[in-house]
């Protein structure tokens, strides 16, 4: 049997610019991190003399005998790309609900590629696992997805991505002052809006509009280094950070209608008035996961207007999509 896990990503500032519609033609970078909450992914080969060839078990159980008739569209075309013809059963665990905006469809996807890959007793780096990853989900999948959760899943920790018009991306580990990341850390409030989505089908409606957003999609690039530089400088207050995650949420809602709703302006508002100084919907928009950057002696205040809502506390992490669990014998 293997197990890996993979963690789950917050992405602040540049979400957007890693869509390849946008980076071929114009720069696209990210500043992300990975925080504790993780999708498990397990897989043990199965025995001839069941009924099924493929069993894999999630929000559904399937249980089928032709790799073609998995409902599943990450574990049906990984599979198809390993060329995987053995029985296999595939069981997902995650910390956090699907479709929320924390790239759980991309740590899924690492997750299993890194299963697949010691299943053949071979180790992956970060950049082939990313790379498999994007490949799988935006060629294969053919979803409207961009490219920055597969690598954050893959590699871990704070990280200045960059993407380049050849598709390819360079992946900068950020440093920052170990005080300044605990201080970020617990200025940070994440929580659950209840609502989730296809991320696809918000970021389809962005990218549609793209040509006519030019100056914010830029104003969110340029926000990637700036927001690097206020956690670089300890002289900086941390506040300026919250400022600059209100700046970006004002720009990336206007990218599209459908990244915000009446439900999210109103929690949104209803944070700020007590005591948030900034935040944004994580992931593509229009429901999932929304992330505050509130002073700690303001926090109190701000989950009791939101106690609506799921509140989840979080630590930052840096470990990427690992095994925890390889027992080779028998395959």
């Amino acid at each position: 049997m293997i197990i890996t896990k993979t963690p789950y990503r917050i992405s602040f500032f540049g979400g957007g610019t890693d869509h390849p519609e946008w980076y071929r033609e114009n720069k696209g970078g990210v500043l992300a991190t990975t925080f504790d909450k993780y999708c498990y992914i397990s897989v043990r080969p199965l025995p001839q003399f069941f009924d099924h060839k493929y069993r894999i078990v999630y929000s559904k159980v399937e249980s089928i005998k032709n790799l073609n008739e998995i409902q599943h569209p990450s574990v049906r075309e990984t599979l198809k790309y390993f060329n995987c013809h053995q029985g296999l059963e595939i069981h997902h665990d995650g910390d956090l609900p699907a479709k929320s905006g924390l790239g759980s469809s991309s740590s899924f996807t690492v997750g299993l590629v890194n299963a697949l890959k010691e299943l053949e007793g071979v180790h992956s780096s970060p950049y082939e696992l990313a790379t498999t990853a994007i490949h799988i989900e935006q060629n294969l999948i053919n979803e409207c997805v961009g490219s920055q959760d597969q690598i954050s899943a893959a590699y871990g920790g704070f990280n200045e991505i960059s993407f380049h018009s050849d598709d390819k991306f360079t992946v900068e580990p950020k440093l920052f002052p170990p005080n300044r990341v605990n201080d970020l850390n617990n200025h940070l409030m994440l929580f659950f809006t209840g609502i989730s989505r296809f991320s696809s089908e918000v970021s389809k409606s962005q990218i549609i509009n793209m040509k006519n957003c030019h100056s914010q999609m830029n104003e969110l690039h340029d926000m990637v280094s700036e927001g690097s530089s206020i956690l670089n400088n300890i002289n900086t207050p941390i506040d300026e950070f919250g400022k600059l995650l209100h700046r970006a949420w004002i720009s990336k809602r206007s990218l599209s209608g459908k990244i915000t709703n009446s439900k999210i302006d109103e929690l949104y508002s209803a944070a700020i008035k007590a005591g948030a100084i900034g935040g944004k919907v994580l992931g593509a928009g229009s429901g999932g996961f929304v992330l505050f950057f509130v002073r700690p002696e303001n926090q109190d205040k701000v989950r009791a207007v939101l106690a609506n809502l799921t509140y989840v506390p979080f630590n930052f992490e840096n470990t990427g999509s690992k095994i925890v669990l390889s027992q080779p014998n028998g395959f």
